[in-house]
């Protein structure tokens, strides 16, 4: 398992940054310098000079820093020199003031650094994190292509209660599971992780759909409320909103289980069908609650050359500035002939440039395209 690769934060430099902004320090180190040797004697430009580590810490890291302040004391000490009055009191305090100054700016970008350490360290637990929970999808499984897009909609998240998992049968198909646990923040990881485990233990071992639709539920009650008072089993509110998919190898059709979440899409050309189940049964988590332990499956064709495109709600409800809806099913057609990584790349910026980069809940998608055999 790769992670990013992590940072020199002992450089010189931060990120997004060029030496080319060593000459602002620099500059001013000399303008000051040249324009207080030249000026009359009353006018006294030094205390300037404190600006030179002040504004190395806006982009160089603690060695940089501690040379703009060294160089800048310097310069201060080359003034006093020049002009005569390097023994006075005002011209050493001016120095003392610089170096203290100077050792500010050098103990605040290593305490930035740290925390930047420290940041890097938290993303790269974030990732391996999110590497065994949320997998990436196959590229291929049999004869479909298959791509998947997480959005999270936290600054600096890498996993939220959005899902999506994928898995080979032995009898030629691949199953494909797509959910949206309630609720956000560790409480939603935590169930997002325990139904992505139930599908992964149980989806190439249960011999039907309804069958792996049943465990998925008892497993996501059991593990949510095996430590609850009797009194409080069924009155927990955890559940997810979910979509089971069966596709077969061999045979033109998709089955599929709907429970409460939004019908997938089937681009055939620039057509596009939802796939809306006549039967939408109780989330994840509601149906053993209410006694239901049949699940009844949909089939409809998907044929060569089709596209499916399973969503969230975090897709179809985000909303602009002026509170309109992303207009999902109006774009959709016009990436129907892209392959499903291009086409989830043209979503996710079209999305994000919707929402002027700001989403209000997670958003997930996966788009398959079936080949011939």
């Amino acid at each position: 398992m790769a992670l990013r690769p992590r940072p020199d934060f002992r450089g010189s430099w931060q990120p997004g940054h060029t030496p080319a902004l060593l000459i602002i320090p620099l500059g001013l180190i000399v303008t000051v310098c040249v324009v207080d040797v030249l000026s009359p004697p009353h006018i006294h430009l030094g205390p300037l000079l404190v600006a030179a580590p002040a504004i190395t810490v806006a982009f160089a890291g603690v060695r940089m820093t501690a040379l703009m302040g060294a160089l800048a004391v310097a310069a201060q000490v080359l003034i006093g020199a020049l002009r005569g009055v390097l023994p006075t009191a005002n011209i050493q305090a001016q120095i003392a003031a610089l170096i203290v100054v100077s050792c500010i700016c050098v103990a605040i970008c290593m305490v930035r650094d740290r925390r930047e350490r420290q940041l890097h360290q938290v993303r790269s637990v974030a990732e391996a994190a999110q590497s065994v929970l949320l997998r990436p999808l196959p590229a291929h499984a049999g004869p479909l292509r298959i791509a998947g897009l997480y959005l999270p909609a936290e600054e600096e998240a890498e996993l939220g209660g959005d899902l999506y998992a994928a898995a080979r049968t032995a009898h030629h198909s691949t199953r494909l599971l797509i959910g949206d646990v309630r609720g956000s923040g560790l409480a939603s990881i935590n169930n997002a992780a325990l139904l992505l485990g139930a599908f992964r233990a149980a989806a190439h071992r249960q011999a039907t759909l309804p069958r792996l639709a049943v465990h998925l539920d008892a497993a996501f009650r059991w593990d949510n409320s095996q430590w609850r008072p009797p009194a409080e089993q069924d009155t927990h509110e955890d559940f997810a909103t979910a979509t089971l998919l069966d596709i077969p190898d061999h045979d033109p059709v998709v089955h599929l289980i709907a429970c409460g979440h939004p019908p997938p899409l089937l681009l055939r050309g620039t057509q596009l069908t939802p796939l809306t189940a006549e039967a939408s049964h109780l989330p994840i988590g509601f149906g053993g609650v209410f006694g239901i332990t049949a699940y009844e499956v949909q089939t409809f064709p998907f044929e060569v050359g089709d596209l499916l495109l399973l969503y969230t709600d975090g897709v179809i409800e985000a909303r602009n500035a002026d509170g309109l809806f992303y207009p999902f099913t109006e774009r959709a057609p016009e990436w129907t002939k892209d392959d499903p990584e291009e086409l989830l790349r043209h979503l996710q910026d079209d999305l994000l440039a919707h929402v002027h980069g700001h989403l209000d809940d997670d958003a997930a998608a996966v788009a398959i395209r079936r080949l011939a055999v």
